[in-house]
């Protein structure tokens, strides 16, 4: 993955989300951005995943630049796949159908070969026994489980994660962590929010810290962890990390 950000700004009304942000990655697999709640993790991954727009800024993806008008970023999205932290599932659709319909009705895939994918993916992720139940029936960590596995469905060429473990036990994070860990492993490129630091130093080629709106330090994994550079990324860590 290549990744090119360049004097990226967002503002929600008097509140100034990211505050020209700019950034250059090459050839990396995985990107884990840490930081304080409202520092501007959440508000980047939306506007890298073109679900919202930044007001000023240009950002290239794999060397494409990412044009924020409707019709491009309709393209755009079909492109990526994004796991939200409350998973986003259709309630009253099974595991089975919430995979396969944007594979039918967004990538107009014929509806044997969506049913062939959607199987696969739940066999991949240990879900196969489940495939006809609704998320109400599913733990969390199944139907988060799910969510990865709609997300997969369209092979995308990057995966955006929203916090995918905060709404979850520990038992179920190790769960969602295992699969986000799997992708990784068979190269799939990942851009991942998240709380877990344990998680951050194992999966992370690189990492970005952001607060109040900026990029403070980002780095390679164990460098950002083992001698952080500002005062704000050490006091973040060490509260973080004191229990």
């Amino acid at each position: 993955m290549k990744l090119k950000l360049s004097n990226v700004s967002k503002s929600f009304g008097a509140h100034v989300a990211l505050e020209r942000v700019s950034l250059e990655l090459d050839n990396v697999h995985s990107v884990v951005l840490i930081g304080p709640s409202g520092g501007g993790k959440t508000t980047l991954l939306r506007i890298l995943a073109g679900l919202i727009a930044p007001d000023s800024g240009d950002i290239e993806l794999n060397g494409e630049r990412i044009h924020y008008d409707e019709p491009s970023l309709l393209r755009h999205r079909r492109t990526v796949g994004t796991v939200f932290q409350a998973f986003n599932l259709f309630p009253h659709l099974t595991a089975l159908e919430n995979i396969t319909l944007p594979l039918e009705k967004v990538h107009r895939q014929a509806k044997e070969r969506a049913r062939d994918t959607a199987f696969e993916l739940l066999r991949r992720f240990q879900l196969e026994s489940h495939a006809h139940k609704k998320p109400a029936a599913l733990s969390g960590g199944q139907r988060q489980r799910v969510a990865i596995a709609r997300a997969v469905a369209i092979k995308p060429r990057v995966l955006f994660f929203d916090e995918p473990t905060s709404a979850l036990d520990p038992e179920m994070t190790s769960e969602v962590l295992d699969a986000i860990e799997q992708l990784r492993e068979q190269g799939s490129d990942l851009v991942l929010v998240t709380h877990e630091m344990g998680f951050a130093r194992i999966a992370a080629d690189r990492v970005v810290f952001l607060a109040g709106g900026r990029i403070l330090e980002f780095g390679q994994t164990q460098a950002v962890f083992e001698a952080p550079a500002t005062a704000e990324l050490k006091q973040f860590l060490g509260t973080i990390l004191k229990y």
